[in-house]
């Protein structure tokens, strides 16, 4: 058996370069996966989807971010928000915030 780990969601490697994101892998089991995103000023090109096979969980803890989608709208999230994004939705970060590290913790889910 292993032993349990800790960590703090808002200690991770060196911040994000200016217009970057750093991922960081928590868990990964059963082809389930979470992990803490920490972007800065960083946008998708117009026209870049995100189209997933499997349902994704996303919750903003710091920052400010605008996720935009295929069908047209834009969502913008404060800490706190969540969104379930279902298997097969193009998506993209459209925005996020310039003046101060943006934290996400994401859930990716096996396909169904």
């Amino acid at each position: 058996m292993s032993p349990p780990r800790f960590g703090r969601i808002a200690e991770g490697p060196a911040p994000p370069a200016l217009g970057g994101e750093a991922f960081t892998e928590l868990l990964a089991a059963g082809g389930a996966r979470v992990e803490r995103i920490a972007s800065l000023a960083q946008a998708d090109p117009p026209g870049r989807w995100y189209d997933q096979p499997g349902d994704e969980f996303v919750l903003l803890l710091a920052g400010a971010a605008r996720l935009g989608f295929a069908e047209g709208f834009e969502r913008d999230l404060a800490p706190g928000d969540w969104v379930v994004i279902p298997a097969g939705c193009r998506h993209r970060v459209a925005w996020t915030d310039p003046a101060r590290q943006t934290l996400w913790l994401a859930v990716h889910l096996p396909p169904a």
